[in-house]
């Protein structure tokens, strides 16, 4: 029993890691419930909204929300641009990657920021729609 639990440790550690990938929906955009404009429409899914890709197919693209809701959308709805979305009730950004700061802006839940880059200690630098660039705590966004 003792072989056969370790034997299982070791295959599970030579699976490979598979990132995780997300994409930017460019145009309001209607979801399905399966890969094709017959499926059950859903519901439409805002511009600059984050998705995360599960799988493709054809065309198509199984995509996860922040509310972690899976359906279906046409591939040639995303761009490779990455924007994230406010997860907490309200993110504070800020001018520096650390919390004493100066505060730039606040944004409410689900407003949408782009995505700059990773900052050391836990922080995102985002861009928003209207100029502002800061740094927002990685745990206040989705979409990472």
């Amino acid at each position: 029993m003792t072989r056969l639990l370790m034997l299982l440790f070791f295959a599970g550690l030579a699976l490979p890691v598979q990132a995780v990938e997300f994409r930017t929906v460019e145009v309001p955009t209607v979801l399905y419930d399966a890969p094709s404009q017959k499926g059950t429409k859903l519901f439409v899914i805002k511009r600059n909204t984050p998705v995360e890709v599960v799988v493709g197919l054809e065309g198509w693209l199984k995509v996860r929300d922040a509310e972690g809701g899976l359906a279906w959308i046409e591939k040639k709805q995303l761009s490779e641009r990455r924007s994230l979305i406010v997860s907490s009730t309200r993110a504070e950004i800020r001018q520096r990657p650390e919390e004493g700061a100066p505060l730039v802006f606040e944004a409410e839940k689900n407003v949408a920021l782009d995505y700059v880059e990773v900052a050391p200690g836990g922080w995102v630098k985002v861009h928003h729609r209207d100029g502002q660039i800061g740094f927002v705590r990685a745990n206040q966004v989705w979409g990472l």
